[in-house]
């Protein structure tokens, strides 16, 4: 059974940084390889919105609400998925999830989709100003 679970999130002041972490299990390797990876996070009262996403190519995108301050990152070797947030503002606030869509690769995954096959339980982040 495939299964993702999300690491990293937290409580921190506004400026401060958090690098939270998803693992998959359960993955065949080469098709983790050939995922598409994907951030999403929701606050309460708000829709879920997409934050970063990366291809099999390591080729990003970004949510312009966190472009310059958040990195995507994977290690297929490790079937890991990281983002690295700096700079983080109270408006961060949200639960994160990590999902994936194997086979979904190039300049498709990099739109703005939201149907994905694998997700995480979510991880909490927490920014106080």
């Amino acid at each position: 059974q495939v299964q993702l679970v999300e690491f990293g999130g937290g409580s921190v002041q506004a400026g401060g940084s958090l690098r939270l972490s998803c693992v998959a299990s359960g993955f065949a390797y080469r098709s983790y390889g050939r995922s598409c990876l994907k951030w999403f996070r929701q606050a309460p009262g708000k829709e879920r919105e997409g934050v970063a996403v990366i291809n099999n190519d390591g080729m990003t995108n970004y949510a312009e609400s966190v472009k310059g301050r958040i990195t995507v990152t994977r290690d297929n070797a490790n079937l890991s998925l990281f983002l690295q947030m700096n700079s983080l503002k109270a408006e961060d606030t949200a639960m994160y999830y990590c999902a994936a869509q194997p086979g979904l690769t190039g300049s498709h995954c990099l739109g703005n989709q939201s149907i994905f096959a694998i997700w995480g339980q979510g991880t909490q982040v927490t920014v106080s100003s």
